[in-house]
């Protein structure tokens, strides 16, 4: 697993898998694959793809690769993001497939981010992926790596 330059996005909080969760980890990937981007269960808590994270994630990624979207405790505002390029999608996981560009999010760090935009930004001193617009954040630092979750 190779580790994407950029910010730092980890989950760690409660462990919630709903039971529409663990029916579609029970049929595998392709059944989660399709619970996630299909159903209506999953508009609610879906990740939405800018067209430059599409596109750069087809650039950088090879067969089995997807970019893994963690959130955990940490940063000045108590949570951060972290991103890492994976192959390994686990029961726990929601697929989200935009263009044959896939983002990968645990259920702990769907809690977190449900409804935002990943994005890839490129600027002269560096190009990263980051999240943006997400309505479970409160407030976040001028770098915009850590936020803190509304209440």
């Amino acid at each position: 697993m190779a580790a994407v330059r950029g910010l730092c996005l980890t989950a760690a909080a409660l462990r919630a898998v709903t039971p529409c969760r663990l029916l579609a980890a029970s049929r595998g990937p392709r059944a989660l694959r399709e619970l996630s981007s299909s159903s209506p269960e999953a508009g609610e808590g879906q990740i939405h793809l800018t067209d430059s994270c599409v596109q750069r994630l087809l650039e950088i990624t090879e067969g089995s690769e997807f970019l893994r979207l963690e959130v955990e405790g940490g940063g000045c505002s108590g949570f951060q993001y972290r991103f890492s390029l994976d192959t390994v999608i686990n029961p726990d996981d929601r697929v989200f497939e935009q263009g044959g560009a896939r983002v990968v999010v645990d259920s702990d760090s769907l809690a977190f981010v449900k409804g935002a935009h990943v994005d890839f930004s490129q600027e002269l001193i560096r190009s990263s992926f980051q999240v943006l617009n997400n309505p479970q954040a409160q407030q976040g630092c001028s770098c915009g790596s850590s936020f803190s979750v509304k209440l």
